[in-house]
């Protein structure tokens, strides 16, 4: 079974393509393959998202309050996360029995997915962006950088992604299979397919990559100058976020570019090279999906604040010599201290 969340060959012949070979290439074996990895991996993705991000909810609304941006920040990733992580029970049992929650249910769990997906990258370029504010022009920046920045902020980009994820709830439906899947009008299914293939590739991982990258470079520039033994360990925690970043999304960004071009640009004659190209984006749209599991402990668990405070609730809800003796080696970091002043409280509070 073919979902929703994957733009693959399949989804554009049920719009309206009148490809000859498309329609003879025997896409059963990775039907299967889908239908026996999705079910499992997407059990795996939701224990893990609804752990990590429920805890990030948890400390943030007993402990912190949400007195700071980057709180703010990482309280919206944390939505947008559970928001898509919510829909996976749905397509479990859509890839092992079809589609059995009818038509508006497939327009409703296609439009929540697809408004977590792209607000979740929206959230992590966002954070990047405010952390180099906060660290390379930490003078100029404190003046704006408020709560109500970050509250805006935080609107526009849940207004954008429901924007761009208007398409998807508009155009999903129930083929004559009853599976979801995006169907467009006859007369316009290729460029619409294009459409989101470019959307996915520039708006949401050219442009966010490029993004944070420059942010980060500029902030390991600004940390390089601090007089103090946790710059290591924060140089460390930024090239993790970017290369784990990069692994995630490069890959499912790839096939979509390959596809993109499949149906620009090459025009591929041969069903075992569009066969290898469903598998390519079946395995990395995963990869990229898992990305949201990392997210909690890249962004919150990495703190020292929020250490001491999931140390501290696990220490009144769930008592064990191991906590405790966990407990006995975390300590209050020290503030960085650079030599131009600029890295402040709220950003190494959250490293």
């Amino acid at each position: 079974m073919m979902n929703i969340m994957e733009t693959t060959t399949t989804d554009y012949d049920q719009s309206g393509d009148d490809s000859d070979y498309e329609y003879m290439c025997d896409k059963e074996d990775i039907n299967t393959f889908g239908a026996t990895l999705m079910p499992a991996f997407y059990a795996l993705v939701l224990v893990f998202s609804l752990i990590g991000n429920g805890l990030v909810l948890l400390i943030l609304v007993k402990y912190e309050y949400l007195k700071t941006i980057t709180n703010i920040f990482i309280l919206n990733l944390a939505i947008s996360d559970l928001l898509s992580a919510i829909s996976l029970p749905f397509w479990a049992i859509h890839h092992s029995v079809g589609w059995i929650f009818g038509y508006e249910m497939c327009k409703i769990m296609s439009g929540i997915f697809y408004i977590g997906f792209y607000s979740g990258i929206m959230f992590l370029t966002l954070m990047t962006v405010d952390r180099y504010l906060a660290v390379v022009h930490a003078v100029s920046a404190a003046r704006s950088r408020k709560v109500r920045y970050a509250t805006i902020t935080s609107m526009i980009v849940w207004l954008t992604s429901t924007l761009a994820a208007v398409p998807d709830f508009i155009f999903a439906a129930l083929d004559v299979d009853l599976v979801c899947v995006h169907i467009y009008p006859s007369e316009s299914a290729g460029q619409w397919t294009l459409f989101r293939y470019y959307q996915q590739n520039i708006l949401f991982f050219i442009l966010p990559f490029i993004i944070i990258v420059y942010c980060y470079f500029r902030i390991i520039q600004t940390l390089r100058k601090c007089r103090t033994v946790q710059k290591h360990r924060t140089l460390r925690v930024i090239f993790t976020i970017v290369v784990v970043f990069f692994l995630c999304w490069a890959p499912y960004n790839a096939v979509i570019f390959l596809k993109s071009l499949e149906l620009n640009v090459l025009q591929f004659q041969s069903c075992e090279m569009e066969i290898y190209i469903d598998y390519a984006h079946t395995i990395s749209h995963n990869i990229a999906y898992f990305h949201c599991c990392l997210n909690p402990i890249f962004y919150a668990f990495v703190g020292e604040k929020f250490r001491r405070h999931l140390i501290h609730f696990c220490n009144h809800c769930l008592p064990c010599s191991m906590v405790y003796q966990q407990q006995r080696y975390v300590t209050r970091n020290p503030n960085l201290e650079c030599s131009d002043g600029s890295l402040g409280n709220d950003t190494t509070n959250n490293w």
